[in-house]
């Protein structure tokens, strides 16, 4: 079976890209241009294979086009480029709607009361198959290379993450004595941005990563493409870690 799909993305991979894709990416994908030349086929071959594999559905009265499909799958692709990967194997749907949506939740409070209520979303990464994105901030967090803030880059870092069966901040790692270091860079960086919020500090990585481990992961990815000289300067061994696990080095 495996050799089968080894064989089938194979021809895939064979494939001329279209033209009009490749207008997509420079278009709304800047980082695409910031690739060396065999990085570039490379991104253009693991978007075709993406494509093929996995579905996207507009909701919300979203009709999907290229353009959409396009510009998802190659930020999507641009954290497997370096890393030995299965191409997101627990993934099979990518739910798109227009705009911000909204999603129902309940949560638990302090005083032990279990309350309703209900919260706008830019994009979720569910364990159990599928990523669902906003357009609007698809392409809002696309074009802007060094604002620190992409939500397809957020939402694939949780597929990583998860594909171990737990969102806990701790993808699967090349070797078994990488985790160490992980857990004591990751684990130390995670709790001094912790402090610093609740000290009233301004922080240069996302707040919204000091809500649990697993999102400290997935905007540390957000930092390490978009910001990554200024993480590298203030942050380097949580840059090396990253550095390591993408197998790319973007400050450079």
């Amino acid at each position: 079976m495996f050799g089968l799909k080894k064989m089938r993305r194979k021809k895939i991979r064979s494939r001329p890209f279209p033209p009009d894709w490749l207008d997509i990416l420079e278009k709304n994908v800047p980082y695409f241009q910031d690739l060396s030349e065999v990085d570039r086929e490379r991104l253009l071959s693991d978007i075709l294979v993406f494509l093929d594999e996995k579905n996207f559905e507009g909701c919300g009265g979203l009709s999907l086009t290229d353009e959409i499909r396009v510009t998802i799958a190659a930020q999507a692709c641009l954290l497997l480029l370096h890393r030995k990967n299965d191409d997101y194997p627990l993934l099979h749907s990518i739910l798109v709607y227009p705009h911000a949506y909204r999603v129902n939740v309940t949560k638990g409070s302090p005083d032990g009361f279990i309350r309703e209520g209900s919260e706008t979303r830019a994009g979720e990464s569910w364990g159990h198959g599928a990523v669902v994105l906003s357009w609007d901030d698809v392409k809002r967090s696309a074009s802007d290379l060094r604002d620190g803030h992409n939500v397809v880059l957020h939402e694939f870092a949780h597929q990583l993450d998860q594909e171990d069966g737990s969102a806990d901040g701790v993808p699967i790692l090349a070797r078994r004595a990488r985790y160490t270091a992980w857990a004591r860079v990751l684990g130390s960086e995670y709790r001094e941005l912790v402090s610093e919020i609740d000290k009233g500090h301004r922080t240069d990585i996302d707040p919204y990563g000091a809500i649990s481990p697993a999102e400290f992961f997935a905007v540390a990815t957000e930092c390490f493409f978009e910001k990554p000289a200024p993480l590298k300067r203030k942050h380097p061994e949580l840059y090396d870690q990253l550095r390591i696990f993408y197998g790319q080095d973007p400050a450079v």
